[in-house]
């Protein structure tokens, strides 16, 4: 573990740290307060890798795999948890998950005439509202490995970016106070939040208080373009003065999708050899596209008969 005290990163960790795709936790020492940070660099950029995203949609996608990698770091569990977020607007429906081992992946459904029509505001709480409308939600689901325990929280979107609609999704489900910094571009998404937890035993109220006030006022203090070029230890050093903070080492971060070939085979088997090869037929090749991650899988004729050679059991098709 690393720590941050009053301002300045202790002997040895003054030299900027490479910012790789991971996430970290820290605390405030001996006091209810705990914040985590998520950098995404190459996973964000593997996510993406199959498609092209307007730059509106990929700031709120990025922001949302941030959300969801924080989202996961603050729970224990063994499983897989779904940040959905839904609305009316140029994004119908947006979908990132993350596993508890930090393996996420991530998908937006937009509307390309609303798109074209948001060139008219640039004030960016203006383009939020524009992209989820009004009226949606964001949902999170968590899906644990052990009893096949399920958890569901549902909240209003609300305010003016994702980062207020997670702070609301905190308040409500998790009755957690909390403070949270999204930001996306096309190299990258980051995210950092600090939590106050409940605990009595935490000593004195007002030290306790004026621990929050900090943590707050250093989230507030940082922008969109620190929290995206900094490193964990140049962020808390110039948000979180005055506070004897410690940084746990780093979980590393990846981009996983559940698509494969042999997922495809096996989808492909299951429709049938006749419908296969009348799709063949028509367009010389089959395609599936995975709804995830874009990623097109191509069968030939040949692979079309090796693979009912195999056994029993594009035109395009669509897995997930």
């Amino acid at each position: 573990m690393k720590r941050v005290s009053a301002c300045r990163i202790v002997a040895g960790m003054d030299q900027p740290v490479p910012v790789s795709d991971e996430v970290r936790r820290f605390i405030f020492e001996k006091r209810p307060v705990r914040g985590h940070w998520v950098h995404l660099q190459g996973a964000w950029r593997e996510l993406r890798a199959h498609t092209d995203y307007p730059p509106a949609v990929c700031e709120l996608l990025g922001q949302a795999v941030a959300a969801s990698v924080l989202l996961a770091a603050t729970l224990k569990f063994r499983g897989t948890l779904t940040f959905q977020l839904q609305g009316n607007g140029a994004v119908g429906l947006l979908v990132a998950q993350c596993t508890h081992d930090f393996r996420m992946r991530a998908v937006a459904r937009c509307d390309d005439v609303a798109l074209r029509e948001l060139s008219g505001d640039g004030r960016r709480g203006a383009v939020f509202r524009r992209l989820v409308g009004t009226g949606g939600r964001i949902t999170v689901t968590v899906e644990a490995d052990e009893k096949s325990m399920r958890y569901q929280g549902v909240v209003p979107l609300a305010g003016t970016s994702l980062s207020e609609s997670l702070e609301a999704y905190f308040a409500s489900s998790e009755q957690l106070p909390t403070r949270v910094l999204l930001a996306a571009d096309d190299a990258c998404g980051a995210g950092m939040l600090v939590q106050k937890l409940p605990d009595a035993s935490a000593g004195d109220p007002e030290e306790v208080a004026a621990a929050w006030e900090g943590a707050q006022r250093g989230i507030e203090g940082l922008s969109p373009a620190q929290l995206l070029q900094g490193s964990a230890e140049q962020l808390l050093a110039q948000g979180f003065t005055n506070h004897d903070l410690r940084l746990f080492r780093g979980s590393p971060v990846r981009f996983e999708c559940r698509c494969s070939q042999g997922r495809v085979a096996g989808l492909l088997r299951a429709l049938g050899a006749e419908e296969v090869r009348d799709v063949l037929r028509e367009q010389g090749a089959v395609t599936v596209t995975c709804e995830f991650c874009h990623r097109p899988y191509r069968f030939d004729p040949a692979d079309v008969e090796a693979l009912f050679a195999e056994g029993p059991s594009g035109g395009s098709a669509v897995i997930h």
